[in-house]
């Protein structure tokens, strides 16, 4: 059995992996589409869809399936809304990738385009800061729960 405390830490580590993550392409990595060039482009964006993928796949997996699994098993000092507005943000986060990102990626298989170029970084920012609020949110989870240990000072 797995306990409530092991579910948050490992939720809120692929949290944080996510939020550092999206910073790093919200910031540089889709603003850097536009300097790739016409006639490199289509291949850089299959590329980029592919490695994409197994960078980001498992930590989300990991990410959804403990915030899920926190629903059942929480630590028993975290307050119950805190846990569904962690996982409601997630699920705006999935939901605007597979609504908006993935479209825009998808579009831009067929070549650059300026305007769908800009759709992909203005819509991002969705997932920008949820991923940020998650973070802070379980964070403050964790500091319940270590409010709640035994201190023993010396």
């Amino acid at each position: 059995m797995i306990l409530p405390n092991t579910l948050l830490i490992a939720n809120l580590i692929s949290t944080w992996y996510m939020v550092g993550l999206i910073w790093m392409v919200q910031i540089v990595h889709y603003p850097l589409f536009a300097k790739v060039g016409s006639e490199q482009f289509d291949g850089y964006q299959m590329s980029h869809q592919s490695l994409t993928t197994l960078v980001v796949g498992p930590p989300m997996l990991v990410e959804i399936a403990t915030a899920l699994l926190l629903l059942w098993r929480r630590p028993s000092t975290v307050p119950a809304w805190s846990v569904y507005v962690a996982l409601g943000l997630l699920l705006i986060v999935w939901a605007s990738t597979a609504f908006l990102q993935v479209p825009c990626h998808e579009k831009l298989t067929n070549g650059f385009d300026a305007a769908i170029h800009s759709r992909l970084v203005v819509t991002n920012w969705i997932r920008t800061v949820c991923w940020t609020g998650r973070g802070v949110l379980v964070t403050w989870m964790l500091v319940v729960v270590l409010q709640q240990i035994p201190r023993f000072d010396a």
